[in-house]
């Protein structure tokens, strides 16, 4: 569909991709995507015709990364924030891709209802990575609500995920290093089965703060562990294979 131009709502601008000439409207106010969210969308394998879900998809930007990056024949985009939702639909409208993107206002917890078990090829999701709410000035915060479990937890994600995948359909989530154990147990706890991991360090010399999952609904248990992925040569130089994936 052509591209046409929507309304900014008040604090909103409109970033370049980088990407097929794709924008996407953000507000500083609620939330950016961030370097995890790019990474996903370079980490994730999608086939040809696949059909792609994102879990709480925020402004969308999964979605369209992946529609611009594969051949997926269509991806929904789910937000449980009517806010976020709006401005991701807003910009799947900007980019003309209201034929291959659908955004969905709902709970990530109710996703097996609203779409119906084994309906999506490969799922997404860089969920909230802090447990509870300690320290919360204000939980009902549009920040708060995607980086603390406030509105859904990590069993809701992976028990959802399970559900939605059709057998052998790829699950792929980015998430934090110290919460890795728990992780790999709850994905075995609803058989989706790790796969392929990845950490990403800020720099060669510093920990991980990051890590890729890729787990399949009924895989066989075997994984590999990819090379790591450091972000920086140096302060505010990325390394080359970052460049790759945003697309520079």
């Amino acid at each position: 569909m052509p591209k046409e131009e929507v309304m900014l709502k008040e604090d909103e601008r409109i970033d370049d991709l980088e990407r097929n000439g794709y924008r996407i409207i953000q507000n500083p106010g609620r939330f950016c995507f961030g370097m995890d969210a790019v990474l996903l969308s370079g980490f994730a394998r999608v086939k040809d015709g696949d059909v792609v879900l994102d879990l709480g998809t925020g402004t969308g930007i999964i979605p369209i990364l992946l529609e611009a990056k594969t051949g997926a024949s269509h991806l929904t985009g789910l937000e449980i924030q009517a806010d976020s939702a709006d401005m991701a639909r807003r910009s799947v409208r900007l980019n003309g891709l209201e034929e291959k993107i659908d955004i969905v206002t709902g709970d990530i917890k109710e996703a097996g209802n609203q779409f119906g078990a084994a309906s999506f090829d490969v799922i997404t999701c860089n969920p909230p990575y802090m447990i509870g709410q300690h320290g919360l000035k204000n939980p009902a915060d549009a920040k708060a609500i995607a980086r603390h479990e406030i509105l859904c937890t990590l069993q809701d994600v992976v028990s959802q995920a399970a559900r939605l995948l059709k057998p052998g359909g790829g699950f792929f989530l980015v998430h934090r290093p110290f919460r890795l154990a728990e992780i790999m147990v709850v994905l075995q706890e609803y058989k989706l089965e790790p796969k392929r991991m990845q950490l990403v360090y800020p720099f060669v010399d510093k920990e991980p703060n990051m890590v890729l999952l890729e787990a399949r609904r009924g895989g066989r248990p075997r994984m590999t562990v990819e090379k790591p992925l450091i972000v920086y040569r140096k302060p505010g130089e990325y390394m080359p294979e970052i460049y790759e994936i945003y697309g520079y």
